[in-house]
């Protein structure tokens, strides 16, 4: 087996990768530190598994924790794969062939092209994960992820963005009446937790759609593959569907979507 393992600052994603190219039994441990972390995942990987050291043929790491791993893992071979490289690789093996952009979602946003045989970096936005945090820390007093959802779960948009329908009284062309016309643009002081939960997420993901439609523009790609721990939130089955509708492109959440750099890891290996 290939372990494959996404080494973050305080959370390591790992999966291993059979004979076969399947995904096997991926798990995700969080720790104080990356090089715990690492550890700490792979002990329950195994254990998990049932697996000896003497099943894996190597181990391959990536992510930005990786840089603070410089031995061999548990004294096995180990290399170190580039994450942008691994971003594509993992996406494609889940999401299948053909041309697209990963857009993997963590605390920022990278973007991947991934054109023929070609798979490059192109560019991203601080916007992410974080972002969603830290304005939840400042605007409710929480980070708390799954309470953030839950309020979000109640809220109500018209609250919060001006929309297409606030400012004009007709949809304007290739823009409908429920189009955001600004973000945040409606908010009050005294705006409900519920209402500011679900502005801060929208805010989060719309961006990194509408900016990742435009990363695409001239490139004849319309298929974009969105990967990391932000695709696991709810709202995510509202936002990307409305982009797709208004630009016709097609947004794609693979099966283990927040795996896939670790796959990808383990893929660059098998390349």
């Amino acid at each position: 087996m290939i372990i494959g393992i996404d080494v973050g600052i305080s959370t390591t994603k790992i999966i291993g990768i059979g004979e076969d190219g399947a995904v096997v039994s991926p798990i995700r441990i969080k720790a104080t530190d990356p090089v715990t972390s690492l550890y700490g995942a792979f002990g329950k990987y195994l254990n998990d598994c049932q697996l000896s050291l003497s099943d894996i043929e190597r181990v391959m790491i990536t992510g930005v924790g990786a840089a603070y791993i410089d031995s061999p893992v548990y004294g096995l071979p180990t290399e170190k794969a580039g994450e942008f490289l691994a971003d594509g690789l993992g996406a494609r093996h889940q999401a299948g062939s053909g041309d697209m952009i990963v857009v993997s979602m963590g605390t920022g946003t990278s973007l991947v092209q991934c054109k023929g045989n070609d798979i490059r970096h192109i560019g991203g936005l601080g916007i992410g994960g974080g972002t969603l945090m830290g304005l939840a820390r400042i605007m409710l007093q929480t980070d708390d992820i799954k309470q953030i959802v839950e309020l979000a779960d109640g809220g109500n948009l018209a609250n919060i963005d001006v929309q297409i329908g606030d400012i004009s009284p007709h949809p304007l062309p290739g823009l409908p009446s429920d189009a955001t016309a600004s973000l945040f643009g409606n908010a009050k002081s005294n705006a409900a937790r519920e209402d500011i939960a679900l502005g801060i997420i929208t805010t989060v993901l719309q961006t990194i759609g509408s900016s990742t439609i435009l990363s695409s523009l001239g490139s004849g790609i319309k298929k974009y593959v969105l990967i990391g721990n932000l695709t696991l939130l709810p709202q995510c089955r509202r936002v990307y569907p409305a982009l797709e509708r208004m630009y016709g492109v097609e947004f794609v959440i693979p099966t283990h979507s927040e795996f896939c750099t670790a796959i990808g890891a383990a893929l660059c290996y098998k390349k």
